[in-house]
């Protein structure tokens, strides 16, 4: 009962917020509107279960007259049955799309917050494959919550309804066995819950695995797919390499576990239906095994019959709600579980970001300086890795950071920015300065070509000339008529190129201070001393922070800085005066 209350609290955490969102009476008018159309339905069914009694009674007598007046009021209530299901499979995809866009804007919105994202992979979370996340599993759980839940309304309120008439058929005809009646009141509602009670606990006993093979199902097929999507973004490397043999054996082994897992799916799944379907075969004629002495005993008509079995099927239908839906049952608490972790890693993320026992950015008062006081850079585990007290990179003034790979000069790069959390200290940066970092590598979205240059600005901050003119200066003209071409141009275009264009977009945005993080390594040193010298002239009141192992970059920066190793960890220290352009 404990896992069952723990399941139900999540599920109302992870639903209730959209009924108080700004789409709540949307959401609770599509939800009332489907929920009395269940209702209705319902109602339907218990009018279609007197019209059993009347309809075969009417054949049993041979009654012309009835028997056409039955068959119109079955016409036009099937009618009225089939016309408010039609609406009611509309209305409940409507409510599902609403409902999953607001999921996943807001979930969007979380992982996609003040670098939670980022934080999550450091974190090594549960909470794989968020992509999987923010599509299957969003897209199931307001599905499976939806049918499940308005499925088991209508289980409860069909049991309410039927009960009643089923206790009332009972008296109506009693057990008849060995040529005498027995008096037991509501035998037929015993019956069906006996039966029902046993059927559930037999499922549950033979089914339980499945939640764990689903959830396990849905891990594997993502791990699969997201690898996948590796070998074709690092397609050139793997065929440079020639990896095609190692990323098939690799891609086979992942989905072989795919394999695996499906195998005891198969297996436990054909269990579970072998009893189910045995069990609903069985139910179709267990009530007229039930009912059958008292006809033959002349204790009921041809319509008191099948109107107890249907009542009794419905009965027995309602009670064997978790029976009928077990397999659904199962993949929907694996999708609540994986939900359930992909919550709890946004809210570990962000509370990693305001944890007093991690690196806190200070806005600080003067704008002159970016300054580390006492701080402590540690890997994941605790490890330190940097130490840096007292250092200030002073506005306006270009510096060179050096030091051994592995020394953590471009950790030290992301605790500026705010997104590296493992450590202690503090790092002041004058307030409402704005910083952009250029890796090695820069992220271009796909899109179109002028997007993807002055991201992450929006589309239109800029013009085509400006475009144009930046193109020109970074030594990319020819891209200059292809601003509107779509594409992925991290895969399109070589790494010389996409460290061009990381140059357009810092000569673009201006920002006020500037991490270059191995920005223009892949360029020949004559291409590099021109882009490092249009940076030096089109951004003056920039302040350039580098990193880099060529000495040819001395010329550019005013001062250099460099990471050397103090036992365990390195330490900031202050190099020698370099000479500047």
């Amino acid at each position: 009962m404990n896992g069952i209350g723990s399941t139900l609290k999540t599920v109302w955490r992870i639903a209730a917020p959209y009924f108080r969102s700004d789409d709540k009476w949307a959401g609770i008018a599509l939800l009332t509107a489907v929920i009395v159309i269940e209702l209705a339905t319902v109602g339907i069914t218990v009018l279609l279960n007197s019209w059993n009694n009347r309809f075969y009674n009417a054949l049993q007598e041979r009654n012309w007259d009835s028997f056409v007046s039955e068959i119109i009021y079955f016409t036009v209530i099937v009618t009225i049955f089939i016309i408010i299901a039609v609406y009611q499979l509309y209305l409940n995809q409507w409510l599902q799309i609403r409902w999953r866009k607001w999921m996943t804007e807001r979930y969007l919105g979380e992982w996609l917050s003040n670098a939670n994202h980022y934080r999550m992979q450091l974190q090594g979370d549960a909470a794989d494959n968020p992509d999987q996340r923010l599509t299957d599993d969003v897209k199931l759980f307001v599905d499976r919550t939806l049918n499940i839940g308005i499925g088991l309304l209508n289980s409860i309120v069909t049991l309410a309804s039927f009960v009643v008439i089923l206790w009332t058929l009972s008296s109506a005809a009693p057990l008849h066995l060995f040529g005498r009646d027995i008096d037991i009141p509501g035998y037929m509602v015993w019956g069906a819950l006996i039966y029902a009670a046993l059927g559930t606990w037999l499922t549950h006993l033979i089914g339980w695995p499945l939640v764990g093979l689903d959830f396990r199902q849905q891990k594997y097929e993502a791990d699969f797919r997201f690898n996948l999507v590796r070998v074709r973004e690092n397609s050139e490397q793997i065929a440079l390499l020639d990896g095609d043999a190692a990323e098939r054996q690799r891609l086979l082994t992942r989905f072989g576990a795919v394999v695996e897992n499906w195998l005891g799916i198969m297996s436990r799944t054909k269990k579970v239906t072998a009893f189910t379907a045995s069990y609903s075969q069985a139910s179709v004629i267990f009530p007229y095994i039930l009912v059958a002495p008292a006809y033959f005993a002349g204790k009921m008509q041809l319509g008191g019959m099948m109107q107890t079995a249907s009542a009794f099927g419905s009965v027995q239908g309602a009670l064997s709600f978790f029976i009928s839906t077990y397999r659904s049952l199962a993949e929907w608490q694996a999708v609540i579980a994986r939900l359930n972790g992909f919550e709890a890693g946004i809210d570990a993320a962000k509370a990693l970001a305001v944890s007093p026992n991690s690196i806190q950015p200070v806005a600080a008062q003067r704008a002159d300086a970016i300054a580390l006081d006492h701080l402590l850079l540690t890997l994941p585990n605790g490890k330190p890795l940097v130490q840096a007290s007292g250092f200030r990179l002073k506005s306006g003034e270009r510096t060179l950071v050096t030091g051994p790979s592995g020394s953590g000069k471009s950790t030290l790069f992301r605790a500026i920015a705010g997104i590296w959390p493992f450590g202690k200290g503090a790092i002041s940066i004058p307030n409402g300065a704005s910083l952009m970092m250029l890796p090695q590598r820069p992220y271009f979205p796909v899109g179109p070509l002028a997007s993807a240059i002055t991201y992450p600005s929006t589309d239109n901050t800029y013009s085509p000339a400006q475009l144009a003119d930046v193109l020109k200066l970074v030594g990319l003209p020819d891209l200059a008529t292809r601003l509107d071409e779509e594409g992925h141009w991290n895969r399109m275009l070589s790494l010389g190129e996409q460290q061009r264009l990381g140059i357009a977009r810092a000569l673009l945005h201006m920002p006020q201070y500037l991490f270059l993080d191995e920005a223009t390594a892949s360029l020949d040193e004559p291409s590099e001393e021109k882009l490092y010298r249009l940076i030096v002239e089109n951004l003056p009141q920039t302040t350039i922070i580098s990193i880099g192992h060529r000495k040819t970059l001395e010329a550019f920066h005013q001062r250099e800085v460099s990471l050397v190793r103090s036992g365990e960890q390195f330490t900031l220290g202050e190099g020698e005066r370099v000479a500047t352009v």
